[in-house]
C-alpha cells in the first residue's frame, strides 16, 4: 500500500536485465498519458540572509530568478544527468520559491511542478528541478552564510501514468 491507501500490484526492479545489469526500461509498450509531478525542498539559513535575498542585495543578483531559472533548465536536463532516465517532451514546469520565517530560522521553501504527455513519468524531473535551484540558491549565497541546509527533498504529489496517483501524507 501506498501512504495513499491505495492497493499496489507487486513491481519488480525494470531497471535491471536477468544478469543483474543496468539497463534503461523499454516504455514502447505503454500507452502516452499526461502525467504531472510535484517536488519540494528547502533551503535553511539565517535570517540576515533571507533578508538580504528578498531585498535584492546579494552581491550575485537576483538569487530568486536565477534559482527559479537554473530548476527549470535541471528538469529539462535531467536525463543527461540521471543515468537511467528518459529524455521527455516536458510540455509545462512551474518552480516556485517561497519565504518562509519562524523566529531565528528561515528559509526558502522550493515546490516545481513538472508536466508531460508521455510513456514515463516526471518525478525525477521534478525533483531534479528543486534539487539544482535549492544549490544554486546555496551558490549565490555561500558568500554570505556557508552554513545554509539544504533539507526535505522529496516527491509530494503525482499523477498520470500506469501506477495512478500518489500524494505525500
Amino acid at each position: 500500500m501506498t501512504s495513499d491507501s491505495t492497493p499496489r500490484k507487486q513491481v519488480t526492479l525494470s531497471h535491471v536485465d536477468a544478469e543483474g545489469h543496468a539497463r534503461m526500461v523499454d516504455v514502447s509498450a505503454k500507452a502516452v498519458t499526461t502525467r504531472e509531478a510535484t517536488a519540494r525542498g528547502r533551503v535553511v539559513m539565517r535570517p540576515e540572509t533571507l533578508a538580504q535575498i528578498l531585498e535584492g542585495t546579494n552581491p550575485k543578483g537576483d538569487v530568486l530568478a536565477v534559482a527559479r531559472v537554473a530548476g527549470i533548465m535541471a528538469a529539462k536536463r535531467t536525463h543527461d544527468l540521471i543515468p537511467l532516465c528518459h529524455p521527455l517532451p516536458i510540455s509545462g514546469i512551474e518552480v516556485h520559491l517561497t519565504p518562509s520565517s519562524d523566529g531565528d530560522a528561515a528559509a526558502l521553501e522550493i515546490t516545481a511542478t513538472v508536466r508531460t504527455s508521455a510513456q514515463t513519468g516526471v518525478e525525477m524531473e521534478a525533483l531534479t528541478a528543486v534539487s539544482v535551484a535549492a544549490l544554486t540558491v546555496y551558490d549565490m549565497c555561500k558568500a554570505v552564510e556557508r552554513g545554509m541546509t539544504i533539507e526535505a527533498v522529496r516527491l509530494v504529489a503525482k499523477s498520470g501514468g500506469q501506477s495512478g496517483d500518489y500524494r505525500a501524507d
